[in-house]
Formats: C-alpha cells, sequence, structure tokens
C-alpha cells in the first residue's frame, strides 16, 4: 500500500488498530474460558468490556473522518493473539495457563497504549483536535 500524505497514515494506522482491538476481543473471550483463577477471569471481563469500547471508539473516529470503519490486518497483533494461543495450549498446569494469560494481557495493553500514542500524535499533527 502506498502512502502519501499524513491523512493516509493516519487512516492505515486506524484501520490497523481497528483489527487489532477485534482480534483482541476474539482473544479474550478465548482467554475468559480458559483462566482457571476467578479474579483474573474478571479481569479480563474488564478488560475486554474496555477493548470492546475501543473498538468503538475506532468507529467513532473513522466516523469523523467520514470514512466506513475498516479493517487492515494487523500482523503484531495478530503475533500477540497467536503466541498466547500457543501458550495456552502448551502449559501444563493451570497456574502456568494463568501465568501465560497474564503475560499475554500486558503485552497486549503496551501495544495499545503504543499505538493510540502514535494516532494521537498523528490526529494532532493533522490539526484533528477533536479526534
Amino acid at each position: 500500500m502506498t502512502i502519501a500524505n499524513t491523512q493516509e497514515l493516519f487512516a492505515h494506522e486506524l484501520a490497523e488498530i481497528y483489527d487489532a482491538e477485534l482480534q483482541f476481543v476474539e482473544g479474550q473471550q478465548e482467554m475468559i474460558q480458559n483462566a482457571t483463577d476467578e479474579s483474573l477471569k474478571g479481569a479480563i471481563q474488564d478488560h475486554l468490556e474496555q477493548t470492546e469500547q475501543h473498538a468503538v471508539n475506532v468507529e467513532r473516529v473513522f466516523a469523523e473522518l467520514g470514512q466506513e470503519a475498516r479493517r487492515e490486518t494487523n500482523a503484531v497483533a495478530q503475533r500477540l493473539v497467536s503466541e498466547a494461543q500457543e501458550g495456552i495450549q502448551e502449559a501444563q498446569s493451570d497456574a502456568l495457563r494463568d501465568c501465560v494469560i497474564v503475560s499475554a494481557v500486558i503485552k497486549v495493553e503496551h501495544f495499545e497504549m503504543g499505538s493510540y500514542r502514535s494516532l494521537v500524535t498523528g490526529a494532532h499533527l493533522m490539526g484533528q483536535t477533536e479526534i
């Protein structure tokens, strides 16, 4: 994909984070099913609800830009989800599986923070203070 200006870069990154959030929704649903610690399940459920809201917020940004929400495959998110799935399957105990899940959630959270920081910077560079 050729990117010619800041607006195209912003839209591309927005489509990638939209894809990431939707991948993370599916991944967290799987984590809830595989977690054994009840407080961990509750924390993942809370984070899942936040992630669903993130996707809605991204849809609103697309609308603000006058565009339909669209997904572009986010390879990093895809790998984070895949890595978590592999770890969950390979864990030899419930406690270890819960540790794998916690690690995966932390990695996702840091990825999200960096991605949104980049989008906020891009929006400011374009003069889009409302976004």
